[in-house]
């Protein structure tokens, strides 16, 4: 398959449907949300809710520019919604509350039409609230991963692999100043937990393209294959300026990251989490080169070493902004036992005051997180380019989620181009639920 064109046309999940009541088009997938018992391992079953009845849901894969209908049909017992995360799309289809899109209640159905852009590695996934139970949100199952063909990209690899990482079995844990936080017991690649899935066999030579998503409620990883090197070709779907090579993977919630691997070491590999204590949690899957047996290995100690500005361009291109809008992150203690409220500017969502922005414009936002918590912020419907990491410039890395260290500042560069509402947040769920949100809008 090798020089074959990257990405195969996308297939109906479910071809066939029953005559047209209605004037609404007709639909070219449906998205059923529904309570299940999924085995991450064998006799060990988690009670949650996903789509299609599997673990991730469905792969979509679209073509961009080519119109596509959705059906979403809710058969849980409270009311959901799905948003379609990196999408340039209306705000009636992009599935956030906060912007105006409705909720889908218990019993009820909803279609969508919107025009797939920008092209790339993309996911859809639940929009609604936590719960301080962990039974709603990004806690559950309710993930899928979104690839949107370029209508012509020709690309030169043998075979590519579909990574969803997700942790499971949360539960709150105090931190140092006694407010809480959110920690797993357990955790999973495709839904299984390393040793529980089959494994990806290659064979020495080929070229595999890896797409991986970070479809975690609150944790980043750290992601390592022994004795090769990840050649990052795509952040959040979108070409970087260098496709550099590294040892070791990051990815924070909502991130996605397109990789090409040579499978030029054989043996039987652990691909996983980097830190033992979430490998052996279930973060790994095993990589397997014909005609090798044995144990699989782990990797050895590894420094979690990661910067966006590796995939930057050598020299940085300078622009000058329109307007300049500062964000401070902040947060306040709730006291013990319960978690922090988080604030941007000053204030929690839904007393945050509006961002105004002015279509056509070059909007430099100024993320300045003045906690000690990192926080991987993300900005619906738009992407942004990274123009400044710690008071290092930089050009050509553009995402739709970035990570703010702890005491750090990034800046990044919008260009307003999709009128609408359009929903900023810290996309860790816990931080979400408790305030960090606010609402950009067209003057």
């Amino acid at each position: 398959m090798a020089g074959a064109a990257l990405l195969a046309p996308a297939a109906h999940l479910f071809p066939e449907f029953p005559p047209e009541s209605n004037s609404l088009p007709r639909p070219d997938y449906r998205i059923e949300i529904a309570p299940i018992d999924w085995e991450i391992a064998p006799k060990k079953k988690i009670r949650t809710t996903a789509y299609n009845g599997q673990i991730p849901g469905p792969l979509l894969r679209l073509t961009e520019g080519s119109p596509v209908t959705i059906e979403i049909v809710n058969r849980a017992d409270h009311a959901e919604i799905v948003h379609w995360h990196g999408q340039w799309i209306p705000v009636d289809a992009d599935g956030s509350m906060e912007e105006g899109s409705p909720m889908i209640p218990p019993g009820a159905s909803t279609r969508i039409t919107f025009t797939p852009r920008p092209s790339g590695l993309h996911w859809y996934h639940t929009h609604a609230m936590g719960s301080r139970g962990f039974n709603h949100g990004l806690y559950t199952g309710q993930f899928g991963m979104l690839l949107v063909d370029p209508a012509a990209n020709p690309g030169h690899y043998d075979r590519e692999q579909f990574l969803a990482l997700h942790d499971w079995e949360p539960y709150n844990f105090p931190s140092d100043d006694g407010s809480l936080m959110v920690q797993y017991a357990s955790s999973s690649i495709n839904g299984r937990q390393l040793g529980h899935d089959a494994p990806i066999q290659v064979s020495e030579g080929q070229q595999v393209l890896f797409h991986i998503l970070n479809a975690s409620a609150t944790e980043p990883h750290w992601l390592t294959l022994p004795g090769h090197h990840f050649q990052v070709l795509a952040l959040d779907g979108r070409p970087v300026a260098t496709q550099a090579k590294v040892e070791t993977l990051r990815l924070v919630p909502a991130e996605r990251v397109t990789a090409l691997v040579a499978m030029n070491t054989p043996g039987i590999w652990i691909l996983g989490e980097a830190r033992a204590a979430f490998r052996n949690a279930g973060m790994g899957t095993v990589i397997e080169y014909a005609g090798r047996t044995g144990k699989p290995q782990p990797s050895s100690q590894t420094r979690l070493e990661w910067d966006y500005r590796a995939f930057a361009d050598p020299v940085p291109a300078i622009h000058q902004p329109d307007l300049t809008i500062p964000l401070v992150f902040t947060s306040r203690f709730k006291g013990h036992g319960a978690p922090d409220q988080w604030m941007i500017n000053g204030k929690s969502y839904p007393e945050a005051d509006p961002i105004v922005l002015k279509q056509g414009l070059r909007h430099r936002l100024i993320f300045d997180n003045r906690s000690t918590d990192d926080h991987p912020v993300h900005l619906h419907r738009h992407s942004f380019e990274l123009v400044s990491i710690r008071g290092a410039q930089l050009s050509g890395v553009h995402k739709d989620v970035v990570v703010v260290e702890a005491n750090s500042t990034v800046e990044a560069d919008l260009l307003a181009t999709n009128p609408g509402n359009t929903l900023f947040h810290c996309h860790q769920q816990d931080h979400m639920d408790a305030g960090f949100m606010a609402l950009f809008h067209y003057a």
